[in-house]
């Protein structure tokens, strides 16, 4: 009897072809697995960036930003504003003639606004300072015209206060005027 050797043949084929089958499903894997690989890579790489971005915007925002602890009336005149503040962390020195205001209160249609306040500072030896240095307390001046704390249309009212530090950060604050202003009334 003869051995069927084409029989044979055949099924040695079919393991060969099963084979050759799964090399190929592999390196289809492979390429499959490197093309999400390089996505993710790409969104990593872009997440990063808008992250140093933000962090940077947000640095920026702050460098000069004024810091306010609080407001009192004028303690020579209740017409003026007299903030006590200091530099936020991180800030680099500030000159006074990038100091910009604005008050908005009832008493006037338009806003008081202004620029170059007198700043001294807290230790009273320097009076009418050209540069705040960081971490240095600092009382600012700014005349209330208009928008006096002691103004009768102003009070028990909320007079809102704008300051923006040059090209940096802007510090806002609602002054909230009481029935009576008297010199050094606070207002925050």
């Amino acid at each position: 009897m003869k051995t069927n050797k084409q029989h044979s043949n055949l099924e040695d084929d079919k393991l060969a072809a099963i084979g050759i089958g799964a090399m190929i499903v592999f390196i289809a894997l492979i390429l499959v697995a490197a093309v999400a690989a390089a996505v993710i890579i790409q969104t990593a790489e872009k997440l990063q960036q808008n992250a140093q971005s933000t962090g940077d915007d947000t640095s920026q925002s702050m460098n000069g930003k004024i810091m306010v602890s609080t407001v009192v009336a004028g303690t020579n005149a209740a017409t003026d504003y007299e903030i006590y503040a200091r530099l936020a962390p991180g800030s680099e020195p500030l000159a006074t003639d990038q100091i910009f205001y604005q008050i908005i209160c009832e008493a006037s249609a338009t806003p008081e606004e202004g620029s170059d306040p007198v700043v001294d500072e807290m230790d009273q030896t320097n009076a009418d300072i050209a540069t705040i240095l960081p971490s240095m307390p600092v009382m600012i001046t700014i005349p209330g015209a208009g928008c006096a704390p002691n103004l009768a249309n102003n009070l028990n009212t909320g007079v809102q206060l704008y300051i923006h530090a040059g090209g940096g950060g802007t510090s806002f604050e609602t002054l909230n005027i009481p029935a009576q202003v008297d010199p050094g009334t606070p207002l925050i």
